[in-house]
C-alpha cells in the first residue's frame, strides 16, 4: 500500500460538475453559498460563492476528521491566495458525460446486480468498502439518515451469491441541491472492494448513475479523477466522458499530505512498511528510511532507535527468526506443546514419497525455508504432479517438505506482544466468469485490479501452477468460462500470487486464539503471523501450517495491527491523531 495518497472519498473517482463560472454570480445564476454534507464533508459549490473569501473561509472551517471540497473554482490563485499556507489545488482532472448523447446499459451485469441503498447494512457495507479503500469512513448512521432525501443518491453493488456489498457510489443532484441554472449532477465515492472478483464493478457503477440522472433530466454528469490514474480515466474515456476545466482547492492536512508534498523516501516502501511508517508518523516518531526497496527502516522516540524490516524488529532474535524460517524447526519446537499439527516428511527418494502420498492421498508440496508462498503446490494427488512440484519447490531451496493435506479455511493470525490482534481467513486467487471472455483474459483482468487495490503487491502469476489448477478443474486457459462459475486458479491463499484476505476476529473461537498464542510463546517470537487451518473459526478444531517472522500488517482493517505494532515497540508513544 502506497503511502496514504489522499485520504479524500473516492481514490477512483470524484465528482464535481459545471462550466466554470466567476466567483460574483451573474443574472441567471444563483447566489446561496451552497454545500453539501457527505459525511466524510462538504462539498462546497465555489461557483454559488459571492466573494472567494468566503469559500476559503467554508474550507478552513473543515474541523477534526472532516474533508472539505471546494468545486467548480473559476479563479483559485484567488481563493489560494486567501490562505497559501493552509490550502492547495487538487491535482485531479475533471471529466463530464453529456447524458442526451449517453446510450444507456448495454447489457445487465453477470453475478452482480447494483441498486439503491435499503437497508442499515448496506450503509455498513459502504463504510467497509471505504475502509478498505483507504478513504475517509462515512457513518453508517448518516447514510442511513440520508436515505430519503434526493440530493444524494447512494448507490450499491451487490454480489448475487454473498450478498455482500462490493461497491458503491453516490450521486449528487445540482438542481435539488441548490438549484442549478446548468441543470448538471455529479458522481462521488466511486469505490469496489479490492478483493471482488466480478470483472465490470465499477462501470455499473457509473453506468447507474448516468441512466438515473438521464431519467431526471439532468443535462451532465461530472466526476473528478487523480490526473495519474490511467485506468480509471481509460474507463471514462471508454463510456463517453470528456474532460472539462474544472479546478478543486482543498484544506492542508495530514491526511492528504502526499497530495502537496514531494514524495519522500517513505513513500517508495512496500505496504507492509508503509503502514507502520504512517502509523510512526502520526504519533510524533521520527522515521529512518535504511533502505525502502526490502522495507528496512528505524524508529527513534525518547532515545530509543528501533531498526525494522516490515514488522521484523529488533525485538525479535535471531533464534527465534530461525526457528520460523525453517518449517522443519518450528514443527519440532510446537509439538511438545500439545499444538496439532499435520503430518510431515522430508522429501526424498521416490519410493519415500510415492509411500507418504499414498498414506495421506493428498498432500502439499513446499520448501522447508521459504516465504509468499513461492514453490508451493497444494492438493497434489498423483506421482507425476508430486515429482513436478518438488523439482519446483526445488528451486527456492534444496529441502522440500511434503506435507498431509488438509482442508478449510485458511486461517492468518497475527499476534503481537504475544497476544492476538487480528484474524483473518485468506481465500485463493479466484476468477468469475462471463461467458464471453478466455479464462486467460479473466485472470490477467483480476490480477491488473488486485495490483492495482495493494500497490503491486498482489497478483496472480500465469505459471505451471495456475495452469495445473486451471486443468485441474477441467479447464484449459484459452477456455470460455461460463457466466458467474467461480473458478480457483491457485491452490495457495497467499496474498502475493492473488489471493484476498477477509477478517474474522470477532468471530474466531477463543481455542484458536490461544493456541496462536501459545504458539507465539513456544517459539519466543514477539511479531508473527500464524497461518493455521480451520473448517469453521467459530469452532475449536483447527491444524496449525506454518509462522512468518515478517506478517504482514496490512490488508487486516479494521484491526489495529499497525498500531499494536508501535505500542510494542514504544508502549508510551500514544497515538496522536491527525489535526
Amino acid at each position: 500500500m502506497n503511502r496514504r495518497r489522499d485520504y479524500r472519498p473516492d481514490r477512483l473517482a470524484r465528482s464535481r460538475a459545471v462550466s466554470p463560472m466567476p466567483h460574483k454570480p451573474t443574472q441567471g445564476q444563483v447566489e446561496n453559498s451552497a454545500t453539501v454534507d457527505c459525511g466524510w464533508g462538504k462539498l462546497i459549490f465555489a461557483q454559488t460563492f459571492a466573494e472567494p473569501e468566503a469559500v476559503a473561509k467554508e474550507l478552513l472551517d473543515e474541523g477534526s476528521g472532516r474533508r472539505h471540497i471546494a468545486m467548480y473554482v473559476q479563479d483559485p490563485h484567488v481563493i489560494l491566495a486567501q490562505a497559501p499556507q493552509a490550502l492547495f489545488m487538487d491535482p485531479s482532472h475533471t471529466y463530464r458525460l453529456m447524458l442526451s448523447q449517453f446510450p444507456g446499459r448495454r447489457q445487465r451485469p453477470k453475478g452482480f446486480s447494483v441498486r439503491r441503498l435499503r437497508t442499515r447494512g448496506d450503509g455498513r457495507g459502504i463504510k467497509r468498502i471505504y475502509e478498505r479503500r483507504a478513504m475517509v469512513p462515512v457513518e453508517p448512521r448518516f447514510v442511513w439518515g440520508k436515505r430519503t432525501e434526493r440530493e444524494l443518491s447512494y448507490i450499491i453493488a451487490e454480489d448475487h451469491s454473498s450478498g455482500k456489498v462490493i461497491g458503491t457510489a453516490t450521486g449528487i443532484d445540482h438542481k435539488l441541491a441548490f438549484d442549478d441554472p446548468q441543470n448538471g449532477s455529479s458522481l462521488w465515492c466511486l469505490a469496489v472492494d479490492p478483493q471482488a472478483t466480478h470483472p465490470g464493478i465499477g462501470e455499473a457503477l457509473v453506468r447507474y448513475l448516468a441512466e438515473h440522472y438521464q431519467a431526471r433530466g439532468r443535462d451532465f454528469m461530472d466526476l473528478s479523477v487523480l490526473h495519474d490514474n490511467d485506468q480509471a480515466i481509460a474507463l471514462y474515456n471508454k463510456l463517453g466522458f470528456r474532460r472539462v476545466p474544472v479546478f478543486a482547492i482543498k484544506r492542508k492536512n495530514a491526511i492528504n499530505e502526499a497530495l502537496f508534498v514531494p514524495p519522500g523516501p517513505e513513500r517508495k516502501l512496500n505496504p507492509y512498511a508503509q503502514i507502520i511508517v504512517d502509523e510512526a508518523l502520526r504519533r510524533g516518531i521520527e522515521v529512518e528510511i535504511l533502505d525502502a526497496e526490502e522495507g528496512y527502516f528505524r524508529l527513534s522516540h525518547g532515545g530509543r532507535h528501533i531498526a525494522c524490516r516490515e514488522s521484523l524488529s529488533e525485538l525479535t532474535t535471531a533464534v527465534a527468526m530461525s526457528r520460523c524460517q525453517d518449517k522443519r524447526t518450528t514443527y519440532r519446537v510446537l509439538k511438545p506443546h500439545g499444538i496439532r499439527l499435520p503430518a510431515q516428511t522430508v522429501a526424498a527418494d521416490p519410493d519415500h514419497n510415492f509411500t507418504f502420498l499414498k498414506k495421506h492421498k493428498s498432500v502439499v508440496v513446499k520448501p522447508a525455508n521459504g516465504e509468499q508462498g513461492q514453490g508451493i503446490s497444494v492438493g497434489v494427488t498423483d506421482e507425476a504432479h508430486l515429482a513436478d512440484a518438488i523439482k519446483a519447490a526445488r528451486k527456492f531451496g534444496e529441502r522440500v517438505l511434503l506435507e498431509q493435506f488438509v482442508a478449510g479455511q485458511d486461517l492468518r493470525l497475527i499476534v503481537i506482544g504475544y497476544k492476538l490482534v487480528a484474524a483473518a481467513v485468506r481465500k485463493p486467487a479466484a476468477i468469475t466468469g462471463t461467458g464471453e471472455h478466455s479464462i486467460e483474459k479473466l485472470i490477467r483482468k483480476q490480477s491488473r485490479r488486485r495490483s492495482a487495490a495493494t500497490g503491486g503487491e498482489s497478483s496472480i502469476p500465469l505459471d505451471a501452477e495456475t495452469r495445473r489448477c486451471v486443468h485441474q478443474a477441467g479447464y484449459e486457459m484459452g477456455d470460455v468460462l461460463p457466466a458467474e462459475e467461480i473458478l480457483e486458479v491457485r491452490k495457495t491463499a497467499n496474498l502475493h500470487t492473488g489471493g484476498t484476505i477477509h477478517d474474522v476476529t470477532e468471530q474466531l473461537h477463543p481455542s484458536l486464539a490461544s493456541a496462536a498464542e501459545t504458539c507465539a510463546r513456544a517459539l519466543d517470537i514477539p511479531v508473527v503471523g500464524l497461518d493455521f487451518i480451520a473448517r469453521d473459526v467459530t469452532q475449536p478444531r483447527y491444524v496449525f501450517i506454518e509462522a512468518n517472522e515478517r506478517a504482514g500488517l496490512a490488508n487486516h482493517e479494521p484491526q489495529p495491527t499497525a498500531e499494536r505494532f508501535i505500542d510494542l515497540l514504544f508502549p508510551y508513544s500514544g497515538r496522536k491523531e491527525p489535526e
